[in-house]
């Protein structure tokens, strides 16, 4: 994917804040505004594409399955989920 670069003029307010929330969060200004522009002309699967689905991709092991998630959740809480 080809890149370009992007000028863009925010109130210092608004820059400083988005720098904090994206050092909180581990991630770029870049990716931030890239996420952002994104999900303003939504492409292929919206739930595939969002932020949070990425970051959380991958942490439970393929051999998990629905029934496992089922049994952990009712041995959690002590009810059927």
């Amino acid at each position: 994917m080809e890149k370009r670069k992007l000028t863009v003029r925010v109130p210092t307010d608004v820059l400083e804040g988005a720098k904090q929330y994206a050092r909180e969060n581990r991630t770029s200004l870049t990716r931030l505004v890239s996420e952002y522009l994104r999900q303003l002309t939504p492409q292929g699967d919206f739930l595939t594409d969002t932020p949070i689905v990425r970051r959380l991709a991958g942490t439970l092991s393929r051999d998990v399955s629905v029934e496992d998630y089922r049994e952990y959740l009712e041995e959690k809480y002590g009810r059927e989920a």
